[in-house]
């Protein structure tokens, strides 16, 4: 069974351009894999920590030797990990907050990037045989041909983030301008409209 992950960054609920983008994304998905398995982690309803002290105590702790607390620590990010792990395409859909990701989204990157389980001990990604695709909002443009392109430090990070642990078929759907919807310049349906076609491809 072809499985689903979709994660989600957003805080802005129905008024989110991203998560207008992914409902799109998983009508068609739907409709392509009917029999198919979504999973749906959402980081606003998720209880992320930042890494600290106790954390990284544990994640440098081989696993016999994990104490209750330490597998505490760790439970969370190994409920990240088995999601990522088990899913066949993710789905990342983030808006951008000063050129680069979300905190939230940077949490989850730091409790997915785990040695041993999607990186190698030797540096080589983990998760292999998968495909990505990044479903991105924000207010700046910066696709091909923009004066502020050396700005879109969020998507170089994620393209990098994802090939680091081996994922290196990655689609990024860039809905920039986005602004425009909030300044009553385009409605929010006919915005998402211009990614009809680019999300119907990566559906399939």
């Amino acid at each position: 069974m072809t499985k689903l992950l979709v994660v989600e960054t957003s805080p802005r609920g129905d008024h989110s351009i991203s998560r207008g983008l992914t409902r799109r994304f998983v009508a068609e998905w739907r409709a392509a894999h009917p029999d198919g398995e979504i999973v749906d982690r959402d980081l606003m309803e998720t209880d992320l920590q930042f890494i600290g002290a106790p954390w990284l105590q544990a994640y440098f702790t081989p696993p016999e030797q994990h104490s209750p607390e330490m597998k505490a620590e760790l439970r969370l990010s190994d409920e990240l990990v088995a999601e990522l792990l088990a899913c066949d395409h993710l789905v990342i859909a983030t808006p951008v907050y000063n050129y680069n990701v979300p905190a939230a989204l940077k949490a989850w990157i730091d409790s997915i990037v785990r040695k041993g389980q999607t990186l190698g001990f030797d540096g080589s990604g983990l998760v292999q045989g998968k495909k990505a695709t990044v479903l991105m909002a924000s207010g700046g443009v910066y696709t091909e041909g923009s004066p502020i392109r050396d700005r879109d430090i969020a998507t170089q990070y994620l393209r990098l983030i994802l090939k680091v642990i081996g994922i290196t078929d990655v689609t990024v759907i860039a809905a920039g301008n986005a602004k425009s919807v909030d300044m009553g310049e385009i409605s929010r349906d006919a915005f998402l409209d211009r990614f009809d076609e680019e999300i119907k491809a990566e559906a399939e």
